[in-house]
């Protein structure tokens, strides 16, 4: 099957990109360096092209209700122009995905839009439809991806980098993990106080046909999915499909540390066998650790005792930018998940040493 191609596939092009397969689609993963545009995004700003990311709208009468029973937080919580996270879960409360999902304003065509992760969109809109249909729900869901471009403004100048570009006050008026509508460079964009670097910034939303203007008219530094996941590194974020995976390495929100985003007094799929785990606590959980000795740990190296016993598996792993040092993730059991517990990682079947940090390695910017 060919891959599929973002708007700015041409555009990305022009401009000497590398390209990756990412969840079926090919994506730009380096314009200059992963250390030039993550430094670029740490000090000032840098955009993302994140138009591999899925966009399903929900709308009807029961639009609500089928969002809060497939999602484990509290959607019926939430108010036009909030962003909520929340993971997607199986009856075992098992991670399918994670997601952002937007309420939209109320003179809106749809009640909700939200964002699975690349690759994700159409099961994850056939997965609504059935069971909106199991339980007699009225609720219209449409897979948008194909007509939605979606770029991320990130980092401590994001914010007046983008507002430059529209005359609405959106840096005073949009708060973190709050979103509106704005024209930016002449075209109506979703804009939301949200991110996947740790730092400040924008996502936008627009339309396909419109993705080349504003992304022309933001005259900042380009950035690949290269540096996307070094920044989300440092700033503890998960990766769909490699921190956790529903076949390969199934974890569920407790485990994977964004328990955060499971409500229990919602009824959603995947809710008692959540509760039970809340009541009796996991056996293993993700880490973040440091590098102590040289070597840089990546997704599947064992993780060891000092003595040598195997704990578990390296999850992500990168050579921090910001920090000078080796991070990584990874799960272990909890009598091992302490900060400041000694780790080895075995890299290329040779002992390193490492050590447990609490996460994030780097705090978000508020």
């Amino acid at each position: 099957m060919p891959l599929r191609k973002p708007p700015l596939s041409d555009v990305h092009a022009a401009a000497d990109a590398s390209f990756t397969d990412f969840g079926g689609w090919e994506m730009p993963v380096e314009f200059d360096s992963i250390r030039t545009e993550h430094e670029s995004v740490r000090e000032t700003a840098g955009i993302f092209d994140v138009s591999h990311m899925g966009e399903l709208e929900v709308t009807g009468p029961d639009a609500t209700e089928l969002m809060d029973r497939l999602t484990t937080n509290d959607v019926a919580g939430t108010t036009p122009g909030r962003a909520q996270y929340a993971a997607i879960t199986n009856d075992d409360g098992v991670i399918l995905d994670d997601t952002m999902l937007y309420h939209l304003p109320e003179d809106d065509d749809a009640d909700y839009l939200f964002v699975p992760n690349a690759g994700k969109d159409e099961v994850t809109a056939e997965r609504w439809r059935r069971h909106r249909d199991e339980w007699g729900l009225d609720a219209t869901v449409e897979n948008r991806t194909d007509d939605y471009a979606m770029v991320a403004v990130q980092g401590p100048d994001a914010p007046e980098l983008v507002a430059a570009e529209t005359d609405e006050p959106i840096d005073e008026e949009i708060g973190r993990f709050r979103g509106r509508y704005a024209t930016v460079a002449g075209v109506r964009c979703w804009v939301a106080r949200t991110g996947y670097t740790g730092e400040d910034g924008f996502e936008l939303i627009l339309p396909a046909e419109e993705a080349e203007t504003v992304w022309s008219a933001l005259d900042v530094q380009r950035c690949g999915l290269g540096a996307r996941d070094t920044l989300r590194l440092e700033a503890g974020l998960l990766l769909a499909g490699q921190d956790f995976h529903p076949e390969e390495n199934p974890r569920t929100p407790y485990e994977a540390g964004i328990g955060f985003t499971v409500d229990l007094d919602t009824e959603f799929v995947g809710r008692d066998a959540l509760a039970r785990q809340h009541e009796a606590g996991v056996e293993e959980k993700l880490v973040g650790f440091v590098m102590t000795e040289r070597g840089i740990p990546r997704h599947g190296y064992p993780i060891e005792t000092p003595d040598g016993d195997e704990i578990g598996t390296v999850t992500s792993g990168t050579m921090s930018p910001t920090l000078g040092e080796a991070i990584g993730l990874g799960y272990v059991p909890v009598e091992h998940a302490d900060a400041g517990t000694e780790l080895v990682v075995s890299i290329r079947e040779r002992p390193r040493r490492a050590r447990v940090e609490s996460l994030p390695f780097l705090e978000a910017d508020e």
